[in-house]
C-alpha cells in the first residue's frame, strides 16, 4: 500500500525532483492534478492516491476502484508538442506499465489499443491521458493510470468478473510502491517527450508490447461508424492501422474490440 513516503521514495530514485502528493481518498488524481497544473506545479509532479470515488476512466466511463487495492497515480507533463502528439504520450505510458508489471509484479502485461492494459484478453489497468492546449501546443499533459493488484474475483462487480483481473488474481505481487518505482523510471527514460527521438522510442516500445497488433479487430469510431478487420500495426502518428476488404483504414480514436 502507499504512502507520502513511499510515493516521494519511488520519484526521487527514478530521478524526479518535483513535488509527490498522496490522498487516502480522492475524487480522482486527475482532477486533482490539472488543478495542481493550472495553479503552477512543475512537470513531473506525481499525485498517487489509495482510493477514488470519481475515478475516470476513457470515452467518460468510471473507474471503480476498491479502497487500498490499486495503483492509482498521475504524472504532469509540460511537452512542447502540437496536440497531435498527446496520443503519443497515451500509448507511451501504457508500454511503460506493461514492461514495468512484467519487472515489479511478475506478470506478463500487455498494451490494448490505445490505453487499456490487459492479461490475455482481462484488463488490469488503462491509462488516461487529459491535456490542455494554449496557442496551438500542448500547455500540460496530466497522465493517469489505474491498475487492479489486490482484488479478488468477488470484488469487482459480477458483470466484469470474467473480464477484468487484478495483478494478485494472475498470481503476481502486488507490491505499489515498487511497480510505481518501475513505472516512473521507464517514464522519465522513455515517456519523456522533451528527448531526443521521443516518437521512435515509444512506437518501438509500444508496438513491441501491443496486443492488438495481429487480431482480428471492431473499431466503433466517434460517430459510430465500424471498421471491420485484421490490426496490422500502428502508424507513425499512434493510428491504428486496421486492413479491412475495402483496404486499409487508419483509427485515430475510437472503441477497440478483439473479436479473435
Amino acid at each position: 500500500m502507499l504512502t507520502l513516503e513511499s510515493v516521494a521514495r519511488a520519484a526521487k530514485s527514478a530521478g524526479i525532483e518535483a513535488p509527490s502528493h498522496y490522498l487516502e481518498v480522492t475524487g480522482s488524481t486527475n482532477t486533482e492534478l490539472l488543478a495542481l497544473a493550472e495553479q503552477g506545479a512543475p512537470a513531473w509532479t506525481v499525485l498517487a492516491a489509495g482510493h477514488q470515488v470519481e475515478g475516470r476512466g476513457r470515452l467518460d466511463r468510471t473507474w471503480e476502484s476498491k479502497p487500498g487495492a490499486s495503483l492509482l497515480v498521475s504524472v504532469l507533463l509540460r511537452p512542447d508538442l502540437p496536440p497531435t502528439d498527446s496520443s503519443l504520450v497515451t500509448l507511451a505510458a501504457g508500454a511503460c506499465m506493461a514492461m514495468s508489471c512484467s519487472v515489479a509484479c511478475g506478470v506478463d502485461v500487455r498494451c490494448k489499443w490505445p490505453n487499456d492494459l490487459l492479461v490475455a484478453d482481462r484488463k488490469l489497468g488503462g491509462v488516461l491521458t487529459e491535456a490542455k492546449v494554449e496557442r496551438g501546443r500542448l500547455a500540460h499533459v496530466v497522465v493517469g493510470v489505474g491498475m487492479n493488484l489486490e482484488q479478488r474475483a468477488e470484488d469487482f462487480p459480477p458483470e466484469l468478473r470474467g473480464s477484468a483481473t487484478s495483478v494478485a488474481n494472475e498470481g503476481g505481487r502486488p507490491d505499489g510502491p515498487a511497480l510505481l518505482f518501475e513505472f516512473l523510471l521507464r517514464l522519465t527514460r522513455f515517456g519523456d517527450p522533451s528527448r531526443p527521438g521521443f516518437r521512435e522510442t515509444v512506437l518501438d516500445m509500444y508496438r513491441r508490447v501491443c496486443q492488438t497488433i495481429g487480431r482480428t479487430v471492431r473499431a466503433t469510431t466517434a460517430t459510430g461508424r465500424h471498421v471491420e478487420g485484421r490490426a496490422t500495426g500502428v502508424g507513425d502518428w499512434g493510428q491504428l492501422v486496421v486492413e479491412t476488404d475495402r483496404g486499409p483504414e487508419e483509427v485515430t480514436f475510437g472503441e477497440i474490440t478483439h473479436l479473435r
